[in-house]
């Protein structure tokens, strides 16, 4: 306790680091204004109702810092941007010019593969505004828009969204922490307010044994998150002794930490952004004037935006992503290659395609686990609210991965500008 309080006075009376906390704060400042700046002609009564029964917009939403529930100026977060990144990243896998840019040309490499991910963030934007526009016009959540309205609303959501992308970029410069990740954060948390008054609204004495239940599974499921985050499967390795002008080195053994969730909270965006069309196919269907098409368009719209038949789907597709996720992300050849340039070896395997074969064995195993918690996680909100029969009763999903990590990674970043500034 007195480390803890010695960390905040540190924190407090570094004149850097606490213009770095109050940069953090003033962006986000400026997010909440900017997030509860709607577009004109909404009914937010349709919103809200429309919101309840789309899981897909749900997630949305999140990556929006709750900016798409109000339909604000930047309603689309930084979702586009995340899209973006992520599509570069699924490229390096058919692109060796990509590849290598990215893993072989360093900073430079680097900072040019991030400009290829922000222009691409451009038409994402736009297609996937004018797609929400659409779609929420067709529910009648937004006014009839002629082209010129619908062109307009299309180029402020795109804007507001290269803006949250910009703010993110400053905050990681300028801030602590990364910054994209620290505005879904503030999304996340903005809603807690929300969803306490909705508790209290509907509370019953006689449900007291259920939040007591509920508070417990709830600090019992977030430890569990943190123990997964933090995980990792240590691989042993030994550099081999060296003489250079007389001198010897090698002969350090240390090890190749693989992470148990290597993939993040990448799988569920994949998995939710999948079981959409079924949703927009069912939609469709619904519309059409044979009694055929509109009985499988409601089937559809039914049992993929909520049931045990989506939540079967969820979890199978977090569970195959997981998997495919981690094998874009890490080649197993690669750090075998790498551990032999450097003399570095895993004792008892012989280095090279043997070292590969033995760290990808490890790697299947970890994954294997990594994805049965993932998959886990991603459907416990659906399975809490099954049992509990309360919306608000809910715990887990994308959300509590989010704010977990981003709580670990600003806790580490904060302990190594301390760690710096004592030294």
């Amino acid at each position: 306790m007195n480390n803890f309080f010695y960390k905040l006075r540190l924190m407090i009376s570094d004149p850097s680091l606490r213009g770095r906390l109050l940069f953090v704060v003033g962006a986000l400042a400026v997010f909440r204004i900017a997030a509860s700046i709607p577009i004109p002609g909404v009914d937010h009564a349709a919103l809200l109702q429309f919101f309840q029964n789309n899981q897909f917009l749900g997630l949305l939403n999140v990556f929006s810092g709750s900016g798409l529930s109000t339909l604000s100026i930047v309603m689309l977060g930084v979702g586009p941007y995340i899209t973006g990144s992520i599509i570069m990243q699924l490229l390096t896998m058919m692109s060796p010019k990509l590849k290598a840019m990215y893993h072989e040309e360093g900073e430079i490499g680097r900072k040019k593969f991030t400009q290829y991910s922000r222009l691409l963030t451009v038409p994402l934007a736009m297609l996937q505004g004018y797609g929400l526009l659409v779609l929420l016009a067709r529910q009648g959540v937004l006014g009839d828009l002629n082209p010129f309205q619908l062109f307009v609303n299309v180029l402020i959501v795109t804007a507001g969204s290269l803006f949250l992308m910009w703010i993110g970029e400053l905050i990681s410069e300028f801030g602590i922490g990364n910054g994209v990740s620290i505005l879904i954060f503030a999304g996340i948390v903005s809603r807690i307010p929300t969803v306490a008054s909705q508790t209290l609204v509907s509370y019953n004495p006689q449900d007291i044994p259920l939040y007591l239940a509920f508070t417990i599974a709830a600090v019992v499921i977030i430890a569990g998150v943190i123990v997964m985050t933090e995980a990792e499967r240590p691989v042993p390795i030994t550099y081999a002794k060296r003489v250079r002008g007389g001198k010897m080195y090698g002969g350090v053994s240390t090890y190749l930490p693989l992470r148990v969730n290597q993939a993040g909270v990448i799988p569920i965006i994949f998995a939710l952004s999948i079981l959409l069309f079924p949703q927009l196919i069912g939609g469709f269907l619904s519309g059409l004037a044979n009694p055929t098409a509109q009985m499988i368009g409601e089937f559809m719209k039914t049992n993929f935006s909520q049931g045990w038949i989506y939540s079967i789907c969820y979890f199978a597709l977090v569970f195959l992503f997981t998997f495919f996720y981690t094998a874009v992300t890490f080649d197993p050849e690669a750090v075998a290659t790498n551990l032999q340039k450097s003399g570095a070896f895993i004792p008892g395997v012989r280095p090279g395609a043997a070292t590969a074969e033995h760290i990808a064995k490890i790697l299947t195993r970890t994954t294997f686990a990594g994805a049965l918690f993932l998959a886990g996680v991603a459907v416990l909100p659906l399975i809490m609210q099954s049992f509990t029969g309360n919306q608000s009763l809910a715990i887990g999903g994308t959300a509590l991965l989010i704010v977990v990590s981003v709580v670990l990674d600003l806790i580490k970043k904060m302990d190594a500008q301390l760690s710096m500034r004592e030294y």
